[in-house]
C-alpha cells in the first residue's frame, strides 16, 4: 500500500491543478497521442505472421469502421489492391477478416457448421424483427426444416398463380397512387417501389385474407421492422430507442394479425387455400410436432422481410437505371409487343421465359447493385486457409463480399457499365466465367432439398451454401413481372435528361439508392 499511496498522492495533486479547459485539453491530447502511438506501434512491430495483414488504422476500436461504412465496395477494392484477397480490418473493435474472390466466397459461404456460424452474428438483429424460435433463434437443424417447409410451397403451380396477382397489384397501385395522377410528373421512385414490392409479395405469399387487412399502413409497419436492421443494432438491439420501440410494436402487430387469421381459418374449417400460411398450418417437424402458431406467424414475417430488402432495393435500382437509359425501356416494350402481341394480353408465368431482355435487366441490376454488400460468419474453430500460412482464430469474424467478384473485370468486361445486353451469349460484354445452373454441377442438400453449391461462381446475388436464399426464384418472378407491367404503363427518363444514376446509401446493411431519387414519368397512350 505504501507504493500505491506514493503514486496516488502526486497524481491526485496534479489532477487537482487542472483547473482550466486548456489544461484538461492538453492532458486529453497527450492521452490520445499515447493511445494512437501504442496502436500504431503494435501494427508495425507485433504483427502475427499466421494471421492476414491488418488494414492500417490510427485509432483502436474504431479501426476502419468509418471508411468501411461510407462505401464498403470501394473499401474492399482499395484494400484488395494493397493487401490481396485476404486481409483483416477492425470493425467496431472486432477483427474482421475479408476473403475476396470466388475461392473466398466458397471458403466462407460453404464453411462447415463446426467452423462458421451465421446465428452468432445475426440473431441480435433478426430475432427482434422476425420473432422467437425461427431463423437464427433456433438450432440450425430446425432452421433447415423451416426452410424446407417454405421451399416446398414455392412450386411452379404457385408461381403460375402469382404472376396474375402481382400484375394486378402493380396496375391497381398506379391507378390509386396520388403520385401518378395525370399524364406525367416527377416522383421519388424508391418509396413507390418499396410499397409495390410489399403489396405484391404479401398478396402472393400470404394470401388474399392477409393482404385485405392492410392498406398503405402495411408498408409503414414493414418499414418500422426494417429499421431493426440498422448497423447500430448489432450493439443496441436491446436499447429503448425510438426505432426499436417502433420495431417491436410493428412485430407484435403483424404477428397478431397472422395468428388471428390462423384461428379464423380453423374456425371456418377452410381447407382450400394454397398460400404459404396454408402449407405451414399443415406442416410437421421430423419429431412429429405440428408447427406452433407463433412460429408460423414469425416465419411469415421472416419470409417477407428476408426478401423485401433486396427486392425493394433492386426494383428501385431497375427503375432508376431505366430512367437513365430510355432506349432500354423502349426495347423492353418492343420485346413484349413482338413476343406477346400488340394487344399485350395479361401476363402469364409462361410469358416471362419469352422476354429475355426483361430477365436480363433483373440479372444486370443484381450484378451491379448487390443488395447485401457484406455477409458475415462467426469463427467457431481455428480455420486454416488452404494454400496460405494464415489461420483465422475464433476471435475473428469472417466476411464475404460476393459483390466484388460481380464487378470484377476478370469476369465482366467493362464491369461498372449497366448493360443488360451483356447477358446475351453473343454480346462482346458477355460474362466470361459465369456458370449456368442448368448445367451439371455439384449440388448438396443441407436439409431443405438439393441446391447448387454455386459459391465458385463470381455471380452470387442470392448467396450460397446452407443459407442461400430459398426465395430467389420467387424474387425473379416478382421482379420480372413488376418490370414488365411498369414498362407497359410508362416511359421514364431522368429529370435533367442525363444518363446519371444516384449514389448508393450504405447506412443500413443493405445497399439502397440515396433518396430523394427522382425520375420523370410519362404515361403511355
Amino acid at each position: 500500500m505504501g507504493l500505491l499511496e506514493e503514486i496516488r498522492g502526486p497524481v491526485s495533486q496534479y489532477m487537482s491543478q487542472l483547473s482550466t479547459p486548456s489544461q484538461v485539453g492538453v492532458v486529453a491530447a497527450a492521452v490520445l497521442f499515447f493511445v494512437v502511438f501504442i496502436n500504431v506501434l503494435q501494427q508495425i512491430l507485433f504483427r502475427n505472421p499466421k494471421e492476414p495483414p491488418v488494414v492500417f488504422h490510427w485509432f483502436p476500436v474504431i479501426g476502419s469502421t468509418i471508411t468501411y461504412g461510407m462505401d464498403p465496395p470501394r473499401f474492399f477494392k482499395e484494400n484488395r489492391a494493397k493487401y490481396g484477397d485476404i486481409f483483416t480490418f477492425i470493425l467496431l473493435g472486432k477483427k474482421t477478416t475479408v476473403y475476396l474472390g470466388t475461392t473466398g466466397n466458397d471458403f466462407i459461404l460453404n464453411g462447415k457448421l463446426k467452423d462458421v456460424c451465421a446465428e452468432d452474428i445475426y440473431t441480435v438483429l433478426t430475432t427482434p424483427v422476425f420473432g422467437k424460435d425461427v431463423v437464427y433463434d433456433c438450432p440450425n437443424s430446425k432452421l433447415m426444416e423451416q426452410k424446407k417447409f417454405m421451399k416446398i410451397a414455392l412450386t411452379t403451380a404457385a408461381f403460375q398463380s402469382y404472376v396474375p396477382i402481382i400484375s394486378d397489384e402493380v396496375t391497381s397501385y398506379f391507378k390509386r397512387c396520388p403520385d401518378f395522377k395525370g399524364k406525367s410528373g416527377v416522383v421519388n421512385i424508391p418509396k413507390n417501389m418499396a410499397e409495390i414490392t410489399i403489396f405484391t409479395a404479401s398478396h402472393s405469399l400470404h394470401g388474399h385474407e392477409i393482404r385485405s387487412k392492410f392498406d398503405e399502413s402495411l408498408a409503414a409497419l414493414y418499414h418500422d421492422l426494417d429499421m431493426g436492421f440498422t448497423p447500430f443494432n448489432f450493439m443496441l438491439h436491446w436499447a429503448p430507442l425510438p426505432w426499436n420501440k417502433k420495431r417491436d410494436h410493428a412485430q407484435r402487430t403483424i404477428a397478431k394479425i397472422f395468428m388471428d387469421t390462423l384461428q379464423e381459418r380453423r374456425a371456418a374449417g377452410k381447407t382450400d387455400a394454397q398460400d404459404m400460411m396454408w402449407h405451414l398450418m399443415n406442416a410437421s417437424y421430423k419429431n412429429g410436432n405440428k408447427v406452433p402458431d407463433h412460429e408460423i406467424a414469425h416465419m411469415l414475417i421472416a419470409l417477407l422481410m428476408a426478401g423485401q430488402h433486396s427486392s425493394s432495393s433492386t426494383s428501385s435500382w431497375m427503375m432508376l437505371r431505366l430512367a437513365s437509359r430510355p432506349d432500354v425501356m423502349e426495347a423492353l416494350y418492343r420485346e413484349q409487343v413482338e413476343a406477346l402481341g400488340a394487344d399485350l394480353p395479361p401476363l402469364q408465368y409462361e410469358d416471362l421465359a419469352k422476354l429475355p431482355l426483361n430477365q436480363a435487366i433483373v440479372k444486370e441490376t443484381l450484378r451491379i447493385h448487390a443488395p447485401i454488400h457484406s455477409i458475415m460468419r462467426a469463427v467457431k474453430s481455428p480455420m486454416q486457409i488452404p494454400g496460405t500460412k494464415y489461420v483465422i482464430p475464433t476471435s475473428h469474424v469472417l466476411l464475404s463480399a460476393s459483390g466484388v467478384t460481380a464487378t470484377d473485370p476478370a469476369y465482366f468486361p467493362d464491369p461498372d457499365r449497366w448493360e443488360p445486353s451483356r447477358w446475351s451469349k453473343d454480346s462482346p460484354l458477355a460474362p466470361t466465367v459465369v456458370r449456368n445452373e442448368t448445367e451439371d454441377e455439384e449440388k448438396i442438400d443441407y436439409g431443405y432439398g438439393l441446391v447448387s453449391k454455386g459459391s465458385n461462381s463470381p455471380y452470387l446475388p442470392f448467396g450460397a451454401g446452407r443459407h442461400r436464399c430459398i426465395g430467389e426464384q420467387f424474387a425473379n418472378v416478382q421482379l420480372q413481372t413488376i418490370a414488365a407491367e411498369i414498362v407497359r404503363l410508362f416511359k421514364f427518363r431522368n429529370v435533367d435528361g442525363s444518363d446519371k444514376v444516384v449514389a448508393t446509401d450504405y447506412a443500413s446493411l443493405f445497399s439502397r439508392p440515396i433518396e430523394p431519387a427522382k425520375i420523370y414519368w410519362e404515361k403511355r397512350n
